[in-house]
């Protein structure tokens, strides 16, 4: 059985730092590439971040670009997103996504494990 187990968020001031992390387990990791999404309440589930099989390849929405650092840890099976200087603009639930395309992919619809999700608040 596939899990993807977000943790990480919370309630944190604008200008503020978090690190998320999405621990994988019941499909090869290093095998898999992977998304950082983020749903707020009213709006589409958005692509935040993705990351490659590897690592060496990395995207980044506009909207987070010079502030947000996804990584990954293929030993530990974990995904992470350092996110720094935070906006309430951020706020949102953060869901972990992975995928054995290549790519990395960047629509949500190319994702076939999806975790719980873990809720970031940036207050103003």
């Amino acid at each position: 059985q596939v899990q993807l187990v977000e943790s990480g968020g919370g309630l944190v001031q604008a200008g503020g730092s978090l690190r998320l992390s999405c621990v994988v387990s019941g499909r090869t990791f290093s095998r898999s590439a992977m998304g950082w999404f983020r749903q707020a309440p009213g709006k589409e589930r958005e692509i935040v971040s993705a990351i490659s099989w590897s690592g060496r390849t990395t995207y980044y929405a506009d909207s987070v670009k010079g502030r947000f650092t996804i990584s990954r840890d293929n030993a530990k099976n974990t995904v992470y997103l350092q996110m720094n200087s935070l906006k309430p603009e951020d706020t949102a639930v953060y869901y972990c996504a992975a995928t054995g395309l290549s790519g990395p992919p960047i629509t949500h619809r190319e994702y076939d494990s999806w975790g719980q999700g873990t809720q970031v608040t940036v207050s103003s």
